[in-house]
């Protein structure tokens, strides 16, 4: 069994969550290792990460990154290197503050047991412990993706993923934007099982509005080719409407005895115009759905390595702390 976890700076927090899942796990016999990903933090994880003798815990690991990526990236090299370096049965991923909760990482476990580990296994929100606004803002999230992709989504990063499935995960190259949405749109097996989200252990959330914003977009933009269809089939419905509505105005125009208001000329006019920038904008998606289906996109089991600086071993259950 193999924990995935991001962090940025929130070394205290990462302790915190590391001593309550070895509580967490070793009733249950449950054997783990910890892969941190340290998404090129400021402060150095010696001095800062403080670990205890555990009882389930093996190891934990901490893989640097070159760079700050955020989150989602993070993730996407923690698999793409846990699949190439780590052998295990499971990997689970969760966040290191401790809004994913030790808890309910045992029920992931328990439910991916339950599928055989067929399946990958989601933690779904069903209560939120954030603010009125962020709860606001987010319904507003779902139901847009919704809108836009025709999907729904319930889901984050909190989630098992048995070992069978591992290879196929890192060769999806939607991961690099949004790790949930691009599993969701694979079409890999899955299934979700509702907790509650924890509060975290220390500090505030480095997740501002801006980034909040950002991430929702990230998760949208993995069904860029869907969205630009959509839109292309609203594109066309919009002219076929605007089309109406001309011929409407010349056939009062010339067939019947109507009074025909001053502003129609320039009411043709104006319905000629935007036929012609709904057919731009239109031909602009065409090209840019074609051009992104040819293009090379990130993948993360052959592009990892270009990121990755150094692993450490922080803690060792036979040993102490070497570099590797």
């Amino acid at each position: 069994m193999l924990f995935v976890l991001p962090v940025f700076n929130d070394w205290r927090s990462l302790t915190t969550l590391l001593e309550q899942l070895d509580q967490a796990i070793a009733p249950h016999a449950i054997q783990a290792g910890i892969l941190a990903i340290d998404d090129a933090s400021n402060l150095p994880a010696h001095g800062n990460l403080h670990c205890t003798n555990f009882q389930a815990i093996e190891y934990v690991n901490i893989l640097k990154l070159k760079r700050n990526l955020g989150h989602q990236r993070a993730i996407a090299i923690g698999l793409a290197y846990a699949e190439a370096h780590y052998p295990t049965d499971m990997v689970v991923v969760m966040d290191s503050d401790g809004e994913d909760t030790p808890q309910d990482a045992v029920r992931l476990i328990y439910a991916c047991e339950e599928m055989a580990c067929q399946k990958i296994v989601f933690a779904r929100r069903s209560k939120r412990s954030e603010s009125w606004p962020f709860r606001f803002f987010y319904q507003v999230y779902r139901r847009a993706y919704r809108l836009l992709t025709g999907f729904d989504i319930q889901v984050g990063n909190f989630s098992i993923i048995p070992v069978q499935l591992l290879g196929q995960v890192v060769v999806v190259s939607e991961i690099w934007t949004h790790y949930a949405a691009g599993i969701l749109k694979a079409k890999l097996p899955s299934i979700d099982i509702p907790t509650c989200r924890g509060y975290r252990y220390h500090g505030q959330s480095k997740m501002n509005f801006v980034s909040l914003v950002t991430h929702g977009l990230s998760a949208i933009s993995v069904y860029g080719e869907v969205i630009g269809v959509r839109f292309l089939v609203a594109s066309f419905g919009l002219i076929f409407l605007t089309i109406l509505g001309l011929i409407a105005v010349l056939v009062i125009r010339f067939t019947t005895t109507w009074a025909i208001p001053g502003w129609t000329s320039y009411l043709v006019v104006t319905l000629i115009a935007v036929i012609l920038l709904i057919f731009i904008i239109a031909l602009s998606f065409i090209f840019l759905i074609l051009n992104g289906r040819n293009n090379m996109n990130f993948l993360p089991v052959r592009d990892y390595h270009h990121f990755v600086l150094t692993l450490d071993e922080f803690f060792h259950q036979s040993r102490s702390y070497e570099k590797i």
